[in-house]
Protein backbone atom coordinates (compact mmCIF):
# COMPACT_ATOMS: atom_id res chain seq x y z
CA UNK A 1 0.00 0.00 0.00
CA UNK A 2 1.24 3.59 -0.96
CA UNK A 3 1.91 5.57 1.84
CA UNK A 4 2.29 9.42 1.64
CA UNK A 5 4.65 11.53 3.43
CA UNK A 6 3.65 14.04 6.00
CA UNK A 7 3.38 16.91 5.93
CA UNK A 8 1.78 16.39 2.20
CA UNK A 9 2.53 20.36 1.27
CA UNK A 10 3.70 23.51 2.07
CA UNK A 11 1.35 26.70 3.00
CA UNK A 12 1.80 28.53 -0.55
CA UNK A 13 4.51 31.02 0.06
CA UNK A 14 3.25 33.97 -1.84
CA UNK A 15 -0.29 33.77 0.00
CA UNK A 16 -1.69 35.93 2.79
CA UNK A 17 -3.12 33.87 6.15
CA UNK A 18 -5.51 31.38 5.36
CA UNK A 19 -7.70 32.49 7.54
CA UNK A 20 -7.92 36.13 6.00
CA UNK A 21 -8.31 34.47 2.58
CA UNK A 22 -10.80 32.05 3.61
CA UNK A 23 -13.22 35.04 5.52
CA UNK A 24 -12.33 37.14 2.60
CA UNK A 25 -13.67 34.35 -0.06
CA UNK A 26 -16.72 33.89 2.29
CA UNK A 27 -17.84 37.43 2.11
CA UNK A 28 -17.37 37.97 -1.72
CA UNK A 29 -19.29 34.60 -2.09
CA UNK A 30 -22.69 35.27 0.50
CA UNK A 31 -21.64 32.28 2.14
CA UNK A 32 -20.69 34.03 5.08
CA UNK A 33 -23.39 37.05 5.90
CA UNK A 34 -24.54 39.38 8.85
CA UNK A 35 -27.34 39.92 10.34
CA UNK A 36 -30.26 38.11 12.11
CA UNK A 37 -30.46 34.50 11.44
CA UNK A 38 -32.42 31.72 13.36
CA UNK A 39 -30.66 28.71 13.60
CA UNK A 40 -31.48 24.90 13.57
CA UNK A 41 -30.50 25.13 17.57
CA UNK A 42 -33.03 27.92 17.64
CA UNK A 43 -30.64 30.27 18.50
CA UNK A 44 -30.46 34.03 17.16
CA UNK A 45 -27.11 34.65 15.35
CA UNK A 46 -25.95 37.64 13.82
CA UNK A 47 -23.77 35.97 11.59
CA UNK A 48 -24.57 32.95 9.07
CA UNK A 49 -21.99 30.69 6.88
CA UNK A 50 -23.27 28.48 4.24
CA UNK A 51 -20.95 26.34 2.17
CA UNK A 52 -23.30 25.63 -0.62
CA UNK A 53 -22.39 29.29 -1.81
CA UNK A 54 -19.42 28.31 -3.10
CA UNK A 55 -20.82 27.50 -6.12
CA UNK A 56 -18.50 28.40 -8.93
CA UNK A 57 -15.32 26.41 -10.13
CA UNK A 58 -13.55 29.48 -9.48
CA UNK A 59 -14.90 29.94 -5.75
CA UNK A 60 -14.32 25.89 -5.02
CA UNK A 61 -11.12 26.13 -6.71
CA UNK A 62 -10.17 29.09 -3.83
CA UNK A 63 -11.09 27.23 -1.40
CA UNK A 64 -9.43 24.59 -1.77
CA UNK A 65 -6.54 26.17 -1.35
CA UNK A 66 -7.35 27.84 2.02
CA UNK A 67 -8.46 24.36 2.95
CA UNK A 68 -5.03 23.05 1.72
CA UNK A 69 -2.99 25.60 3.55
CA UNK A 70 -4.86 25.16 6.94
CA UNK A 71 -4.04 21.31 6.81
CA UNK A 72 -0.23 21.84 5.44
CA UNK A 73 0.10 24.26 8.51
CA UNK A 74 -1.01 21.85 10.57
CA UNK A 75 0.90 18.89 9.73
CA UNK A 76 -1.35 15.65 10.03
CA UNK A 77 -0.38 12.56 8.80
CA UNK A 78 -2.81 11.34 5.98
CA UNK A 79 -3.06 8.78 2.86
CA UNK A 80 -6.64 9.82 1.59
CA UNK A 81 -9.50 12.66 1.31
CA UNK A 82 -12.89 11.77 2.37
CA UNK A 83 -16.00 13.35 1.74
CA UNK A 84 -19.19 12.77 3.78
CA UNK A 85 -22.35 13.36 1.76
CA UNK A 86 -23.17 15.54 0.79
CA UNK A 87 -21.56 18.82 0.87
CA UNK A 88 -18.11 17.21 2.13
CA UNK A 89 -18.38 15.47 -1.73
CA UNK A 90 -17.33 18.22 -3.72
CA UNK A 91 -14.95 19.75 -0.56
CA UNK A 92 -13.21 16.82 -0.67
CA UNK A 93 -12.99 16.50 -4.39
CA UNK A 94 -11.80 20.07 -4.46
CA UNK A 95 -9.05 19.61 -2.43
CA UNK A 96 -7.61 16.48 -3.88
CA UNK A 97 -7.62 18.50 -7.14
CA UNK A 98 -5.45 21.58 -4.79
CA UNK A 99 -3.52 18.86 -3.61
CA UNK A 100 -2.85 17.52 -7.37
CA UNK A 101 -2.32 21.07 -8.69
CA UNK A 102 0.70 20.92 -5.83
CA UNK A 103 2.45 18.06 -7.04
CA UNK A 104 0.54 15.66 -4.74
CA UNK A 105 -1.82 12.90 -6.24
CA UNK A 106 -4.10 11.67 -3.42
CA UNK A 107 -7.13 9.18 -3.53
CA UNK A 108 -10.23 10.43 -2.84
CA UNK A 109 -13.46 8.43 -1.49
CA UNK A 110 -16.89 9.66 -0.46
CA UNK A 111 -20.11 7.63 0.32
CA UNK A 112 -23.66 7.93 -0.71
CA UNK A 113 -26.88 8.17 1.75
CA UNK A 114 -28.26 5.41 0.69
CA UNK A 115 -26.50 1.89 -0.57
CA UNK A 116 -26.92 1.24 -4.08
CA UNK A 117 -28.55 -2.14 -5.22
CA UNK A 118 -27.19 -2.57 -8.36
CA UNK A 119 -23.43 -1.87 -10.62
CA UNK A 120 -21.09 -2.00 -7.59
CA UNK A 121 -23.69 -1.70 -5.04
CA UNK A 122 -22.77 -0.34 -1.33
CA UNK A 123 -22.11 3.03 0.03
CA UNK A 124 -18.78 3.64 -0.88
CA UNK A 125 -17.14 5.53 -4.23
CA UNK A 126 -13.55 6.02 -5.16
CA UNK A 127 -10.32 4.91 -4.04
CA UNK A 128 -10.13 2.10 -1.21
CA UNK A 129 -10.10 3.09 2.53
CA UNK A 130 -8.45 -0.43 4.19
CA UNK A 131 -4.80 0.58 5.80
CA UNK A 132 -5.47 3.97 4.91
CA UNK A 133 -5.06 6.96 7.27
CA UNK A 134 -8.31 8.92 5.99
CA UNK A 135 -8.28 12.98 7.03
CA UNK A 136 -12.70 13.99 6.76
CA UNK A 137 -13.53 17.24 5.05
CA UNK A 138 -16.77 18.51 5.53
CA UNK A 139 -17.99 21.91 6.03
CA UNK A 140 -18.86 22.65 9.58
CA UNK A 141 -19.17 20.58 12.56
CA UNK A 142 -22.98 21.23 14.29
CA UNK A 143 -23.84 18.43 16.24
CA UNK A 144 -21.18 16.29 15.13
CA UNK A 145 -23.85 13.18 14.04
CA UNK A 146 -22.81 13.32 10.28
CA UNK A 147 -19.09 12.92 11.25
CA UNK A 148 -19.70 9.94 13.69
CA UNK A 149 -21.47 8.82 10.85
CA UNK A 150 -18.18 9.04 8.91
CA UNK A 151 -16.29 8.01 11.17
CA UNK A 152 -18.40 4.35 11.74
CA UNK A 153 -18.30 4.32 7.25
CA UNK A 154 -14.65 4.47 7.66
CA UNK A 155 -13.48 1.53 10.49
CA UNK A 156 -16.14 -0.17 8.52
CA UNK A 157 -14.30 -0.22 5.51
CA UNK A 158 -11.00 -1.02 7.30
CA UNK A 159 -9.70 3.26 7.34
CA UNK A 160 -8.13 4.34 10.36
CA UNK A 161 -9.23 8.07 10.95
CA UNK A 162 -6.43 10.62 10.84
CA UNK A 163 -8.47 13.93 11.08
CA UNK A 164 -11.19 16.17 10.66
CA UNK A 165 -10.60 19.11 8.58
CA UNK A 166 -14.05 21.76 8.43
CA UNK A 167 -14.05 25.18 6.77
CA UNK A 168 -15.59 27.61 9.86
CA UNK A 169 -15.44 26.18 13.74
CA UNK A 170 -18.46 28.37 14.93
CA UNK A 171 -17.07 27.87 18.80
CA UNK A 172 -20.69 27.28 19.91
CA UNK A 173 -21.31 25.31 23.27
CA UNK A 174 -23.85 22.63 22.26
CA UNK A 175 -25.18 23.10 25.54
CA UNK A 176 -24.04 26.12 27.46
CA UNK A 177 -26.02 25.47 30.96
CA UNK A 178 -23.94 22.61 31.60
CA UNK A 179 -21.05 22.76 29.33
CA UNK A 180 -18.95 24.93 27.73
CA UNK A 181 -17.68 22.36 25.41
CA UNK A 182 -17.96 22.85 21.81
CA UNK A 183 -19.17 20.06 18.94
CA UNK A 184 -15.92 20.45 17.71
CA UNK A 185 -14.32 19.88 20.97
CA UNK A 186 -16.53 17.02 21.81
CA UNK A 187 -15.65 14.91 18.98
CA UNK A 188 -12.04 15.74 19.25
CA UNK A 189 -12.10 14.51 22.68
CA UNK A 190 -14.35 10.77 22.38
CA UNK A 191 -12.56 10.04 19.18
CA UNK A 192 -8.77 11.15 19.96
CA UNK A 193 -9.11 13.23 16.30
CA UNK A 194 -7.47 16.57 15.10
CA UNK A 195 -9.99 18.84 14.27
CA UNK A 196 -8.64 21.47 11.69
CA UNK A 197 -10.84 24.61 10.82
CA UNK A 198 -9.77 26.75 8.29
CA UNK A 199 -11.01 29.67 10.59
CA UNK A 200 -13.04 30.25 13.61
CA UNK A 201 -15.51 32.56 15.58
CA UNK A 202 -11.72 33.97 17.20
CA UNK A 203 -10.02 34.32 13.64
CA UNK A 204 -13.79 36.13 12.26
CA UNK A 205 -13.34 38.93 15.35
CA UNK A 206 -9.86 39.42 14.73
CA UNK A 207 -10.84 39.87 11.07
CA UNK A 208 -13.56 42.19 12.04
CA UNK A 209 -12.10 44.13 14.16
CA UNK A 210 -9.62 45.02 11.28
CA UNK A 211 -11.97 45.58 8.76
CA UNK A 212 -13.88 49.08 8.37
CA UNK A 213 -16.34 47.49 6.49
CA UNK A 214 -17.31 45.07 9.46
CA UNK A 215 -16.16 46.83 13.14
CA UNK A 216 -20.06 47.26 13.44
CA UNK A 217 -20.56 43.33 13.17
CA UNK A 218 -17.92 43.30 15.94
CA UNK A 219 -20.08 44.34 19.06
CA UNK A 220 -23.11 42.11 18.33
CA UNK A 221 -20.47 38.61 17.43
CA UNK A 222 -18.66 39.42 21.15
CA UNK A 223 -22.20 39.38 23.01
CA UNK A 224 -23.07 35.90 20.39
CA UNK A 225 -20.23 34.65 21.96
CA UNK A 226 -20.33 35.52 25.46
CA UNK A 227 -23.87 33.91 25.21
CA UNK A 228 -22.82 30.64 23.44
CA UNK A 229 -19.05 31.03 23.01
CA UNK A 230 -17.62 27.44 24.02
CA UNK A 231 -14.22 27.14 26.43
CA UNK A 232 -12.12 27.56 23.64
CA UNK A 233 -13.76 30.96 21.85
CA UNK A 234 -10.82 33.12 23.40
Amino acid sequence: MRQFASPILNPDPVSSSHRSRFLQLALRADALRFGDFTLKSGRQSPYFFNAGLFNSGALLAELAGCYADAIAAHGVAFDLLFGPAYKGIPLATAVACEFARRGHDLPLAFNRKEAKAHGEGGTLIGAPLAGRRVLIVDDVITAGTAIREALAIIREAGGMAAGIVIALDRQEAVDPARSRRSAAQTVADEHGLPVIAVATLTDLLDFAGSDAGLVAQRERLLAYRAAYGSEDAT
